[in-house]
């Protein structure tokens, strides 16, 4: 294994304790995929407002000057 390459390393879910081998600390495969299964939404389209800018600053008489 080189410096700079990552390997397996044994941890135990946090989540159900069980012993794994993993790159990353976190929880375990069947842990992970019931997480995604629990928290999956279905994505929706949104209804925003059109935008329309504040008029709080009064123009100067050289932007409002006819030439």
């Amino acid at each position: 294994m080189s410096p700079g390459t990552i390997g397996a390393v044994e941890i135990t879910c946090p989540r159900c304790r069980t012993t794994t081998e993993a790159r990353f600390y976190g929880p375990c495969e069947t842990c992970r995929g019931q997480l995604r299964d629990m928290f999956r939404t279905e994505g929706r389209v949104i209804q925003l407002a059109e935008y329309e800018p504040k008029m709080n600053v009064t123009p100067n008489a050289v932007a409002l000057k006819d030439d």
